[in-house]
């Protein structure tokens, strides 16, 4: 079953295309990861997925309804966010509560629970939290709500390292137990990379790649050795990313799709062969430049 459908995905405010003529399909229990630099539309997409947003144009379907105002799928989706909000009057236990008057699956025995463990209180108004807080609670709702489509964008803003990392468990472990959708942004990979199945990158408001995360770890390979030789196979491949390691010694990132005579080329030509992680990967396809940040310090 698809619970995402995206056709020619568009968002335009003024002259700027936020979204551009972005198509995907999300099918059912699985956690997907939405990749992208700060401004890439990952807030805009995840806005309109989740009903607070209209497209443009394109066609966006969520549990095969169009998401905008609608009540049947707000009533079987949440979207955590730190710009979440709720009633000043209301304390973290009355908020519970109200949200499991909303969320049918929410259960609140695992909700108290993760409260007790990340010391928060019941007591306690969310206006009064620090940042990192009030990014814990939220995520505690997302999690014990077990809405069949749950949507986090930047949901550890404010935590420190520890927390983020027994979210994730704790994500992990729910979904394991109750199986739903996840689409979750992140811009730290290499925290979230052990708990996603798919990956969905975006670029400057465009769909860059959407595939497995087990596809995305054999997607490139990066090759080091003497520049000449660098060069050399630069000049047969697109090359992802390259720089100057100094000592007429060179580094590039290549598709993965070598050939095992060529490999063997390589080595005997003195050339190491390096997997390259998910998350430089994924730094590397959405720079500007094939060198990074290293080609604003180069001289023609």
């Amino acid at each position: 079953m698809n619970v995402i459908e995206c056709k020619g995905l568009t968002k335009v405010y003024g002259k700027t295309k936020a979204l551009n003529d972005i198509s995907f399909t999300l099918t059912e229990n699985k956690i997907t990861g939405l990749i992208g630099r700060n401004g890439a539309g990952k807030t805009t997409l995840l806005k309109i997925i989740s009903g607070y947003l209209k497209e443009t144009s394109g066609e966006v379907k969520v549990f095969s309804e169009s998401p905008f105002n609608n009540l049947k799928v707000s009533a079987n989706l949440i979207f955590v966010n730190e710009e979440m909000s709720y009633p000043g009057s209301l304390n973290l236990g009355e908020i519970l509560k109200a949200a499991a008057t909303f969320y049918e699956n929410l259960d609140m025995e695992l909700a108290e629970r993760l409260m007790n463990y990340f010391s928060l209180d019941l007591r306690q108004y969310h206006t009064s939290l620090s940042k990192g807080m009030r990014s814990t609670f939220n995520t505690i709702v997302g999690i014990s709500s077990r809405c069949a489509l749950t949507v986090y964008d930047e949901p550890t803003s404010g935590m420190d390292a520890g927390v983020r990392k027994d979210f994730y468990r704790a994500l992990l472990k729910d979904y394991i137990a109750y199986p739903r959708t996840i689409l979750l942004s992140s811009h730290l990979l290499n925290e979230v990379e052990d708990i996603l199945e798919d990956i969905l990158l975006i670029k400057s408001g465009e769909k860059y790649l959407h595939m497995a995360m087990g596809d995305l770890k054999e997607y490139a390979i990066a090759l080091s050795g003497r520049s000449v030789s660098i060069t050399k196979w630069a000049e047969e491949r697109k090359v992802i990313f390259q720089k100057s390691l100094g000592a007429g010694s060179s580094y590039i990132v290549v598709k993965n799709d070598l050939s095992a005579l060529e490999i063997e080329q390589a080595r005997n030509e003195g050339i190491e062969l390096m997997p390259v992680s998910a998350d430089d990967l994924c730094v590397y396809l959405t720079n500007k430049t094939i060198g990074g940040i290293d080609d604003v310090f180069s001289r023609s």
